[in-house]
């Protein structure tokens, strides 16, 4: 067979008729290119999915329709008519159904922020304890995770609210060296009362992290470029301790504090954390935390017993080898898996509803009930979850770009 005769037959190449063009064996040679079948097979694809999503859609229409429900997003700017007992903002029953969400949505990245948080610490204090040669600690940290990565997430929520609906009454209430109390209605402590002084710790706190974090980052690159190496830790952690206590002192040492009193039925002042938010960040935190310490527990295996037996050689101890060779060198296993498990809990707070804490899917079902626009709030807590995800994401690679190995 000659060159010629292997390239397909288009109506450029040759002045054919097109009852020849479009002959069987024209068709089947064209059909043979990997290339156009690849493109073809695409194309037929979106072309159906564009026929399905708009027959789907006049079907809704047309539905919805019939059953004289209005569409579109206007009923947003509807009275909500109905309150929400834990907020982070202002609200109340005349407020909108868009603020009404945004209060959801607000819970929900507080819960999820603290639930991060708590799953983080205790994954990475059980993962380290998964490896200890102390016997005991290793099999306990075990059975933590086998307990707790096999009940399914829903039931610990369940089982926190239920444990902590049975603690006693207010009347009865758990002390706690008198800074707060332990009830049923939740977890009261005492919180500095309202003082400038208060404030000025605070901006002195956050200015003593920017700097210790640009500390650390200058001694990286110090240490990268063969410079010196710059011992950073004691000064950072002399910043976050000494500079608060200086804007503390300064500001005329406040020291009064909002302490929560036995008032009627339940307490009043201080800060009240309630038994739903409790149950809820407990169940997704501790079921998290069990997936986050196998995670941890890989990747302190992974490192080579060289690099072990080396640190060791030089003499250095326990906690150094674990800071600065095990830990920065496992962190490349444990990041992307890790931010896998961050977006899982961030929507597993989705089932707070059991509890009847108001994140966003509780509220959303409670705008489903009164508005009946059930396709456009799940449109939007659709988007606003798939937001959550990719954001974390994002911030999670952008944090992973920072631990990987640099290559030269």
């Amino acid at each position: 067979m000659t060159k010629s005769s292997k390239k397909i037959i288009t109506p450029s190449t040759f002045p054919l008729s097109s009852e020849k063009f479009f002959s069987y064996k024209n068709i089947f040679a064209i059909m043979g290119n990997k290339s156009f079948r690849a493109w073809f097979y695409q194309a037929v694809l979106g072309v159906l999915i564009i026929l399905f999503s708009h027959w789907l859609y006049t079907n809704v229409v047309d539905n919805l329709r019939s059953q004289n429900i209005a569409t579109g997003f206007g009923f947003l700017h509807h009275t909500a008519q109905f309150s929400i007992g834990e907020k982070l903002i202002d609200y109340s029953a005349r407020d909108s159904y868009a603020r009404a969400l945004l209060v959801g949505l607000l819970n929900t990245l507080y819960v999820s922020f603290w639930g991060i948080l708590l799953a983080t610490v205790l994954g990475f204090s059980v993962g380290i304890a998964r490896v200890s040669k102390n016997w005991l600690l290793a099999r306990v940290a075990g059975v933590y995770v086998e307990l707790m990565r096999n009940i399914p997430v829903i039931l610990q929520v369940i089982f926190w609210s239920v444990v902590i609906r049975n603690l006693p009454g207010p009347r009865a209430a758990i002390e706690l060296g008198g800074m707060g109390f332990l009830t049923n209605r939740g977890l009261s402590v005492a919180v500095p009362a309202q003082h400038i002084g208060w404030l000025w710790c605070a901006i002195a706190l956050l200015a003593a992290l920017v700097i210790s974090i640009g500390l650390k980052l200058a001694a990286r690159r110090l240490r990268e470029r063969h410079v010196r190496v710059l011992p950073v830790g004691r000064s950072a952690l002399a910043l976050i301790i000494g500079l608060p206590l200086l804007a503390w002192w300064l500001s005329g040492s406040p020291h009064q504090l909002n302490r929560p009193e036995l008032n009627g039925f339940n307490f009043r002042g201080g800060f009240t954390i309630s038994p739903e938010f409790t149950s809820l960040l407990l169940g997704i935190a501790l079921y998290s935390s069990a997936f986050i310490a196998e995670i941890v527990r890989a990747g302190i295996q992974s490192i080579p017993k060289g690099q072990l037996e080396a640190a060791r050689a030089l003499s250095l101890s326990p906690w150094q080898m674990m800071r600065h060779i095990i830990i920065p060198q496992a962190m490349r296993v444990i990041v992307p898996p890790l931010t896998s498990q961050f977006v899982s809990l961030s929507k597993n707070s989705s089932i707070a509803v059991v509890v009847g804490y108001p994140e966003l899917a509780n509220i959303s079902n409670t705008l489903m009930n009164q508005s009946g626009q059930a396709l456009e709030v799940i449109a939007i807590m659709m988007v606003v979850y798939l937001t959550i995800s990719c954001v974390t994401s994002l911030l999670m690679n952008i944090f992973n770009r920072t631990v990987a190995i640099k290559e030269r």
